[in-house]
């Protein structure tokens, strides 16, 4: 797919006192981005979705303060941070409660300040090994054309004999990373779903083809790899678009024998979430129905609607079982 362009970009002054901010500035300035300069961003729409569409194309350059790493389970044990909110209008996104009304992009560029945050964690947990998430907020794959920054992590991570990082994305730019020493340090995961819920759901992302190539290439190149399915839905014909979804990777990986770990995620949603989609959408096909679903509590303080037990380990069962007959190489790491 094309490489993200945002429509207008906000600088702080303090960006320019690192490389990676007048590396940044000078990306925008040769695609002819606006670029306004300041300690505040300012998006003026004329209704919620107005604003939200404005903000889903505007960056801000700054930079980084966090000291202290959130924990990431059950992916890793830290989630750091290269920038906030991404390109991508997926409908069910679980960010949608997190980053406001206009959820621009916030990008940092302070990324030596960053990893030696990285590295703090890393030395407090020595000897064991830490497992690092950059996607938890974001997708670096989608912003990485305008700072270099996720290729710094992955040369970073190749020299720590106790770090290791691990990358989600739904995008296919990922040729820059194919000639790194990565050292196997750095783990690829291609958020991958069936087509109907890609063209549905997941607006300004790769396409199904796209990723499933951009995964190939991965694993052609040596990382270690892996795939998030999520959001599961169980919808008309669900059962034979996994099963077509998992057939197709297996075709395309066909001979690569290193480990291939799963993770399983069903879709769900908070009432605040669903408010925030159907104003957002308001014309979405998403299943927001809460008499079909069962309350969960979430790790955030928050009751989260998922399936029903039943349903749930339906899904789990299923899907599960399409991967083991396809992978005697995979690993799956959790359903949730």
């Amino acid at each position: 797919m094309k490489l993200f362009i945002p429509y207008k970009a906000f600088i702080n002054p303090k960006s320019m006192e690192y490389e990676v901010g007048k590396f940044a500035r000078e990306q925008l300035e040769k695609l002819n981005v606006p670029i306004i300069e300041g300690r505040t961003v300012l998006i003026e729409g004329e209704s919620s979705i107005e604003n939200y569409v404005k903000a889903k194309k505007t960056i801000y350059l700054t930079v980084n303060k966090e000291k202290k790493l959130r924990h990431c389970s059950p992916s890793a044990d830290y989630q750091f941070s290269l920038s906030s909110s991404c390109p991508g209008h997926c409908e069910y996104c679980y960010l949608q409660t997190t980053q406001g009304e206009k959820p621009c992009m916030k990008v940092f560029v302070n990324i030596d300040e960053i990893l030696a945050v990285i590295q703090r964690h890393i030395d407090e947990n020595l000897p064991n090994i830490t497992y690092f998430e950059c996607g938890s907020i974001t997708d670096p794959i989608a912003l990485e054309h305008l700072t270099g920054n996720l290729k710094r992590c992955v040369e970073f991570f190749a020299k720590s004999e106790n770090g290791r990082l691990k990358v989600v994305t739904k995008y296919d730019h990922i040729d820059s990373f194919l000639d790194i020493n990565h050292n196997k340090h750095t783990k690829f995961r291609f958020s991958i779903n069936t087509k109907y819920i890609i063209n549905k759901f997941e607006h300004n992302t790769a396409s199904f083809e796209e990723r499933i190539k951009a995964a190939r290439k991965i694993a052609q190149a040596g990382y270690p790899l892996g795939f998030i399915i999520a959001p599961i839905m169980i919808y008309d014909n669900w059962q034979e678009d996994y099963k077509e979804l998992l057939d197709k990777l297996k075709s395309e990986l066909e001979g690569y024998e290193e480990k291939i770990t799963f993770e399983l995620i069903q879709h769900r949603f908070t009432n605040t979430a669903k408010e925030l989609i159907l104003k957002r959408f308001p014309k979405t096909e998403l299943d927001l129905n809460e008499e079909n679903r069962q309350l969960k509590w979430g790790p955030y303080g928050k009751f989260k609607h998922v399936y029903p037990r039943k349903k749930s380990d339906e899904i789990r069962d299923y899907i599960a079982q399409i991967i083991n007959e396809n992978f005697s190489n995979a690993k799956i790491e959790y359903f949730t």
